[in-house]
């Protein structure tokens, strides 16, 4: 069954033609302003006064005035339209050039990794952006919670993201202290890590993350246990460094610790390659100045 449906007239049609005769107190000279004709500014006006159900200018031949309605519809309606005016320009800054708030959500272990280096050089070369920064580990919906963009691994990006690569693929590495490897057989094949003390890693989505392998070209997910269970890989690797068990940790965030000694890279044969980690965002057509000149500038430093 069809319905009928009527397109509401907009309630800001005519305002601002009655908000120029007003000011000028003349259709002729309303109309030279808005570059119309007085035969269309008489026209909105009448469709205006007929929608609001009162005469809001008194006409002479000589002059025009407002009537009592008129005033009051002035007084608020003024104010008004210049608020919308000021949006208006306000979002068309935004759009025209690099200013505003960017928000990014991203995974702890990223910050120090990829933002750091390159926040304090984009801030100096774009005074007018803000950049809020917020670390957490759950994939968030980027609209409905108000960010421009994300930054994840690239496994974990939607295909109908726009993504931009930061990294290079880089190896997940099994790693422990020489503390720890003191007094334990250091693991040799991926069922060794039955024997160990292995730290984990709780998804955004409850469940306890798989130490994932490839073995002979294939993909293998090893089911660990030990004494601690993280939200995140900078806990994890500061735990593997003390010496509470064994981690499986993002190549560049193990490398500083593997290259000085305080942790020593196990298992290397069966280590899984990420596709690395990229900053993502919803399309090309929804990229204002302000997200524009961050990719820019990442592109330009990395």
């Amino acid at each position: 069954m069809k319905h009928n449906f009527t397109v509401r007239q907009s309630a800001l049609d005519g305002v601002e033609t009655f908000l120029s005769v007003a000011k000028h107190r003349s259709f002729r000279r309303a109309a030279a302003a808005l570059g119309v004709t007085p035969s269309a500014v008489s026209q909105a006006v009448r469709a205006l006064e007929a929608r609001v159900g009162a005469a809001l200018l008194a006409r002479t031949t000589r002059s025009v005035g407002l009537t009592e309605a008129g005033q009051r519809f002035l007084d608020r309606a003024a104010p008004a339209f210049e608020e919308l005016v000021a949006a208006g320009e306000a979002a068309r800054d935004l759009g025209q050039r690099p200013t505003g708030l960017l928000r990014l959500s991203v995974p702890r272990a990223v910050v120090p990794l990829i933002l750091e280096p390159m926040i304090a050089s984009f801030c100096q070369a774009y005074p007018e952006i803000e950049v809020e920064i917020a670390a957490h580990e759950e994939l968030v919906d980027l609209a409905a919670a108000g960010f421009d963009a994300g930054i994840r691994l690239g496994q974990f990006i939607a295909a109908d993201m726009v993504a931009v690569r930061l990294t290079p693929p880089f190896p997940f590495v099994v790693v422990g202290s020489p503390d720890y490897l003191r007094w334990r057989k250091r693991p040799e094949r991926i069922d060794d890590l039955r024997n160990h003390a292995c730290l984990r890693i709780r998804r955004s989505n409850g469940s306890i993350a798989h130490w994932p392998f490839v073995d002979d070209n294939k993909a293998v997910e090893a089911i660990v246990s030990g004494p601690l269970i993280a939200h995140d890989y900078h806990t994890l690797l500061g735990a593997a460094i003390q010496g509470m068990g064994l981690a499986q940790l993002p190549g560049p965030l193990a490398q500083a610790p593997i290259a000085d000694g305080r942790l020593q890279a196990l298992l290397t044969p069966f280590a899984m390659t990420t596709p690395g980690v990229f900053l993502y965002h919803p399309g090309r057509r929804q990229v204002l100045p302000k997200l524009r000149a961050f990719i820019e500038h990442i592109k330009y430093r990395s």
